[in-house]
C-alpha cells in the first residue's frame, strides 16, 4: 500500500511540474493548480536544485520564475491565438505592453480600456520614445487593435479580469465603447522574471547591445569554485533540456559539452523521473521526448493545410543530401508543384496562385521553432540533424525490397 501511494504522489508531482512548465504563471482557475499547491515543497526543492528556478505559490496563483537558457532564441515570443491561428507580437506591441504594465503599476484597483489608451498616448509622447520610432494614437483601427492585443494577453495571464465591456466594439469605434477591468496586483508584480530590476541595469553608450542587457537582467552569481561552476552548468543544461525541443552538441560551449558528456545519464534520469519525459540520445545531440505529446505549445504533425504543408516540406528537406541549403522561393515553388496533387486535402484559399509563399514561410517558421531548421545570415534555410526523423523511406514489399523492384521482378 505505501508503494501505491508513493507512485500516486509521484504521478501527481509529474503532472504539476508539467503544467508549470507549460504555464509558468498559473492562476487558481488552472486544473493543475490544486496539485501545484499540494506538492509545492518538493517541486520547489527539485526546481531549485536542478534548474535554479524559483517557484512562488500563493492562494490565488503560482509563479515559476523560468528564465530562458538561450537568450538569443527569438522563436517563442508572446502571441495570441492557438495552433495555426497564432498571431505573434510585433516590436510595437511589446513596447506598448511595457508601457501598459508601468501604467497599471501606478493605477487604481480598476481601469478602463479607454484610460489605458490615454495613458499610452501620454507615455508614447516621451521624446526618447518618439526618437526611437514609437508613435501611438487611437485614431486608426490598427492602433486600437494593438492596444486590445496587449490587454487580451494580460487577460490570458490573469493580470486583468474583465468586469464589463467589449474590446471588439472598441476596435471598431472607440467613441461610446469601452471595457472595465479589475487589476490583480499580486500577479502583476509576479509577471517580471529577472534577477535584477531593469532600472538597475546600467550599460555604457546610448544604445547598448540587447543581448548584453538581457544577460545583465538574468545572470546569477556563480561562486568561483569548481562546485559552483558545475552547479551553474547543471542548472543551464537541465533548463535547456526542459525548455528546448533538442540540444545539439555543437551549439554548446566546451565546458557545457564536457559536463553533459560526463553527467548525461544522471541529468536525463532526474528529468525523466520528474516529468515522465524519455531521453533520446543521438550523435548530434540530446532531446527529451514526450510520449504523451502534450508538453509543448508546438506540435508536428499538426492539423489543417498548414500542418500538411509543413510535413511535406519537412520530408523534402530531410531527404536532401547533407549540407544542402534552401531558399524560401525554392520551397514556395515546391508547394506550388504539390498543389495539384493535394488539392483535395487543402482549403480553398491555399489553392489560389500566390498563396504558396505564405504557406512555405509559415512552415519554415514552425520548423525553426522546433529546432529542425535554422536560418542563416543570408536567409538560407539549413536543415538540422533532428529533421532526419521526418525522412520518408520508399515503400517496400514484405520481403524488404523496394516496391518498384518487386514489381519488376514479377
Amino acid at each position: 500500500m505505501p508503494d501505491v501511494l508513493e507512485r500516486a504522489r509521484a504521478e501527481e508531482r509529474q503532472r504539476a511540474l508539467r503544467a508549470l512548465l507549460m504555464q509558468p504563471l498559473m492562476d487558481a482557475r488552472h486544473p493543475a493548480f490544486a496539485l501545484v499547491r499540494r506538492h509545492q515543497a518538493p517541486l520547489r526543492e527539485w526546481l531549485a536544485a536542478e534548474t535554479g528556478w524559483h517557484l512562488q505559490v500563493e492562494s490565488e496563483f503560482a509563479r515559476l520564475y523560468k528564465r530562458p537558457a538561450e537568450l538569443r532564441d527569438a522563436t517563442r515570443g508572446a502571441a495570441l491565438g492557438s495552433g495555426t491561428q497564432t498571431t505573434p507580437f510585433s516590436r510595437r506591441r511589446y513596447a506598448l505592453l511595457c508601457l501598459i504594465l508601468a501604467d497599471l503599476e501606478r493605477g487604481d484597483q480598476q481601469i478602463t480600456l479607454a484610460r489605458l489608451g490615454t495613458g499610452l498616448i501620454q507615455a508614447a509622447a516621451d521624446p526618447a520614445l518618439e526618437a526611437a520610432g514609437l508613435r501611438f494614437r487611437l485614431d486608426h483601427q490598427d492602433e486600437r487593435r494593438d492596444l486590445v492585443a496587449t490587454v487580451r494577453l494580460l487577460l490570458d495571464y490573469g493580470v486583468l479580469a474583465r468586469v464589463a465591456g467589449d474590446e471588439e466594439a472598441f476596435v471598431r469605434d472607440q467613441t461610446g465603447s469601452d471595457a472595465l477591468y479589475d487589476i490583480n496586483r499580486r500577479m502583476l508584480a509576479a509577471l517580471l522574471v529577472s534577477v535584477r530590476g531593469p532600472s538597475l541595469v546600467e550599460m555604457e553608450g546610448p544604445t547598448s547591445d540587447l543581448e548584453k542587457r538581457l544577460q545583465a537582467l538574468t545572470e546569477s552569481f556563480v561562486p568561483d569554485t569548481q562546485e559552483g561552476r558545475n552547479r551553474a552548468l547543471r542548472h543551464a543544461l537541465t533548463a535547456r533540456l526542459l525548455d528546448d525541443p533538442v540540444v545539439y552538441w555543437d551549439e554548446l560551449p566546451d565546458d557545457a559539452r564536457q559536463y553533459l558528456t560526463s553527467q548525461r545519464a544522471a541529468i536525463t534520469r532526474r528529468i525523466a523521473d520528474a516529468t515522465d519525459l524519455v531521453p533520446e540520445i543521438r550523435a548530434e545531440g540530446v532531446a527529451m521526448v514526450d510520449p504523451a505529446q502534450n508538453l509543448s505549445d508546438q506540435s508536428l504533425p499538426s492539423e489543417g493545410t498548414e500542418g500538411h504543408v509543413t510535413l511535406l516540406i519537412a520530408a523534402h528537406l530531410a531527404e536532401a543530401p547533407e549540407g544542402s541549403r534552401f531558399t524560401l522561393d525554392a520551397l514556395a515553388e515546391r508547394v506550388a508543384r504539390w498543389r495539384p496533387q493535394y488539392r483535395g486535402y487543402w482549403r480553398r484559399s491555399a489553392l489560389a496562385a500566390g498563396s504558396e509563399r505564405a504557406l512555405a514561410r509559415q512552415a519554415v517558421e514552425q520548423l525553426r521553432r522546433l529546432r529542425l531548421v535554422a536560418l542563416g545570415a543570408d536567409e538560407q534555410i539549413h536543415p538540422l540533424p533532428a529533421l532526419a526523423r521526418f525522412a520518408v523511406e520508399p515503400a517496400r514489399s514484405p520481403q524488404g525490397k523496394p516496391l518498384a523492384e518487386a514489381a519488376d521482378a514479377s
